[in-house]
């Protein structure tokens, strides 16, 4: 049986990574040697690859709907227990909270709905946008100006684009430049408007070093893996809801991160809770 051609939209997996991640292709090129290869953005990681059209296994969009679905529920789970225990906290010491305002920059349309969907859950105060990885750095500064938030997040999809090795080399991660960029143009306001912003910044497998040495409190990922949807979401709810006499580290946070500090790092920050006591 002739096997299906891969198209722009496709839900494929990778077969010789063991079909263990869901990707939409983004788009086909033709090589220079006449084959061709997929670009590929994860549906359930923020990971960006490219793979030979002939290591895709077509997903059809029942199966992929199904993933999906499981995926959101995932989410929605860990959503709900957090909001839960802040609940608890918030009814037991009779307080009325005021969180950190929280701008959100996602490369991804869909990570963007979800994201701010998810910050819903979590009973955050964040504004959420999406914009492209390499357009972040050239409109940060304004949105900034505009909105004054307390922590910036910025993210999207990233990758290695040659694993287990480069790890030092900027041009092999696919979109970290941008990310670093973006962190300097918000250090540029920060400095400018003394606003002791917190930023978390990054993606699957970005360049930790650089991003924290360009400015970021927190970063992804110090062992350059796959991180989950929900943990930009995390650390920024950490920071969010923490008083601000508190100082955050990731040692605080660490447990709710699906792959705790090897998937995200940083140096800490203040929290950007206030309360007032009823």
């Amino acid at each position: 049986m002739k096997k299906k051609k891969v198209k722009s939209g496709d839900y494929v997996t990778r077969e010789s990574y063991g079909k263990d991640i869901l990707f939409n292709v983004e788009k086909v090129i033709k090589l220079s040697d006449g084959k061709e290869n997929a670009i590929l953005k994860g549906i359930t990681s923020r990971v960006k690859a490219d793979a030979p059209i002939e290591d895709l296994c077509i997903i059809n969009k029942k199966e992929a709907v199904k993933i999906i679905n499981k995926f959101d529920n995932n989410i929605l789970e860990v959503a709900k227990k957090i909001k839960k225990q802040e609940n608890s906290i918030q009814n037991r010491n009779k307080v009325q909270v005021k969180t950190g305002l929280i701008l959100h920059l996602d490369g991804d349309k869909k990570y963007s709905q979800k994201s701010l969907l998810y910050y819903k859950k979590f009973g955050l105060n964040a504004i959420v946008k999406n914009i492209p990885e390499n357009k972040q750095a050239s409109v940060v500064y304004r949105m900034l100006e505009y909105y004054k938030p307390d922590i910036l997040v910025i993210t999207g999809h990233d990758g290695m684009i040659k694993l287990k090795t480069g790890y030092n080399d900027i041009y092999n991660y696919r979109n970290s430049k941008h990310f670093i960029e973006t962190i300097k143009e918000a250090r540029r306001y920060d400095e400018k408007n003394k606003k002791d912003l917190v930023i978390f910044a990054g993606a699957c497998q970005s360049y930790f070093e650089a991003l924290i040495s360009a400015g970021a409190n927190f970063a992804s990922s110090p062992a350059r893996i796959l991180i989950e949807f929900l943990d930009p979401l995390i650390v920024a709810k950490g920071v969010a809801t923490t008083d601000s006499y508190k100082y955050v580290t990731i040692d605080d946070i660490a447990d709710e991160l699906r792959d705790g500090k090897k998937g995200i790092g940083g140096l800490g920050a203040y929290g950007k809770k206030s309360v007032i006591f009823i």
